[in-house]
């Protein structure tokens, strides 16, 4: 059963063994498991719940950043310098992710382990990541679902020696449409909203939408009892006037690494650690765009089918500067409303570009941050995302920036597009060394940032850490965190397998405290 604002006409009080906050790939994922062992199982989300059968997904960029995206599309950081993305509907992230799925590699892993979290080793992730993958029908698509900047970018990375493979992608059926970001129309992206939610709701769970979690509250001795909450009225945003109070033996806190830890902040719950919020991290990517002769419409077939993993993990020298690396690079899929905004230029010059759009290019680079940003309450209670990107994570942005140059030339291009307030351009493979001292600072450049990760990390430490290898908080027994917000740091990849099988052990250390609990 699943609850939307119109069908809130009264308040509601629910007695559960387990209210979860967030439907992505944490939340989803929980509840499904829980709920198929038999208990009484609630998941709240905040966002909408939208579905193709019943035309939702219009593949109107303007139409979808309103109904699945955390902040339409206009969220920042406090510098101006992030676009954050994170999902706000039932499915969460997921209906709107393209749909790449990789495992957590090995070395990532190990980090995870030398940073003091157990649990989580490659041997114990292994049977999760073959069950999702056969959740989710996980494989390597065939070349006939390579777009044009698909095709050109397997054929320059050849050329520059560069290995490449295709991306594993979590889809049945694709129609190739090229709007998978803006909630596939088709069901054929198999996001958690046409996989684990419906296995949930199958097997008794309850979900209610359009409901914001305002506090989690906690009994006498300091643990989690459940928490309160309110319905809104989805065209505004705002409560519509009816409150839920939800009683439960355990809370899971799966909202995602962006809104988790505000959740937390907002419901005081203990912080002797000092890290509730802080080491934010995001795989920030930065934009860059080339014109070329031939038509490339970047709109269409799958984002990125293909991609190099040669520059994952970062490299040194002997005597530990940075030499390159430190980031993914696959080809670039973005819909002609966001290019419209993101490319640089007013006037007369934006509408040249606009006019050649279907001759525009891109390499997408996912930055594996290091250094981590903060994410707070001001003096009124409003969200503050603080975030500057700096150090090493500044020069593997420049590396990327010139891979992505090097090879776009290489695929053809005679006009590379920064879209800095300045407009720079690139016109030769000499100038590819502005690169190196143009002005990424916040407001000159924007980066998006659509992996948030570490603002609840996971370490057996309590002075250092917020939660548990467990996945259970350190100072709050019964809250559980199954998100993103406890990694360590970011898994190098896209996240979204990585949260799935962590919250597959998550679920174990869940049901072996709900054993010992009663309401």
């Amino acid at each position: 059963m699943i609850l939307e604002h119109t069908d809130i006409t009264r308040d509601y009080k629910e007695t559960v063994d387990v209210v979860i906050i967030g439907s992505g790939c944490g939340g989803a994922t929980v509840g499904k498991e829980l709920a198929a062992a038999g208990h009484n199982v609630l998941i709240l989300e905040r966002g909408g719940y939208y579905t193709a059968s019943r035309g939702d997904f219009d593949q109107r960029s303007d139409t979808m950043m309103a109904r699945i995206d955390g902040s339409r599309g206009l969220g920042t950081s406090s510098n101006g310098e992030l676009s954050l993305m994170y999902g706000n509907c039932v499915g969460g992230a997921s209906v709107h992710y393209w749909g790449d799925s990789w495992r957590l590699p090995d070395d990532r892993a190990q980090d995870y382990a030398d940073m003091g979290v157990k649990h989580h080793d490659s041997d114990v992730l292994a049977p999760h990541f073959d069950r999702i993958e056969k959740d989710l029908n996980i494989h390597i698509h065939g070349p006939e679902y390579f777009n044009r900047m698909n095709q050109l970018f397997d054929k320059a990375a050849g050329e520059l020696g560069w290995h490449v493979e295709g991306v594993p992608q979590a889809r049945k059926d694709c129609t190739g449409s090229g709007h998978c970001f803006q909630g596939c129309s088709y069901d054929a992206k198999q996001s958690q909203l046409v996989t684990y939610i419906p296995a949930f709701t199958k097997a008794g769970g309850r979900i209610f939408a359009d409901c914001h979690v305002e506090k989690i509250t906690t009994d006498s001795t300091g643990a989690a009892n459940g928490v309160d909450a309110v319905f809104l009225n989805r065209e505004t945003g705002t409560p519509n006037g009816y409150k839920l109070r939800v009683d439960a033996k355990i809370v899971v806190l799966a909202a995602g690494g962006f809104a988790s830890p505000l959740i937390w902040l907002k419901s005081g719950l203990p912080n002797g650690s000092g890290q509730v919020g802080k080491n934010l991290l995001c795989n920030p990517n930065p934009y860059l765009y080339a014109m070329f002769e031939e038509k490339i419409t970047l709109w269409e077939n799958v984002p990125a089918a293909t991609g190099t993993s040669d520059f994952r993990l970062a490299k040194y020298d002997a005597s530990g500067a940075y030499l390159e690396g430190g980031y993914l690079l696959h080809p670039n899929q973005i819909q002609p409303e966001f290019l419209a905004v993101t490319v640089p230029g007013f006037g007369a010059e934006h509408r040249e570009l606009m006019n050649k759009l279907d001759h525009l290019g891109s390499v997408v680079s996912w930055i594996d941050d290091e250094i981590g940003g903060e994410i707070r309450l001001s003096e009124t209670g409003e969200a503050i995302y603080d975030y500057t990107l700096q150090g090493i994570d500044m020069l593997k942005a420049r590396d990327a920036m010139k891979k992505r140059a090097e090879l776009l030339f290489a695929a053809g291009a005679y006009d590379i597009f920064v879209p800095d307030l300045a407009g720079t351009r690139i016109k030769t493979k000499a100038d590819i060394a502005l690169l190196d001292t143009l002005d990424l600072s916040g407001g000159n450049f924007l980066f998006a940032a659509p992996h948030p990760s570490s603002t609840l990390c996971m370490g057996e430490d309590a002075s250092k850490n917020v939660v548990a290898s467990t996945h259970e908080a350190h100072e709050v027994p019964g809250l559980f965190v199954a998100d993103p917000s406890v990694f360590p740091k970011g898994p190098s990849v896209d996240p979204s397998m990585t949260i799935m099988a962590w919250s597959y052990v998550a679920t174990q250390f869940i049901q072996q405290k709900l054993a010992q609990r009663t309401l």
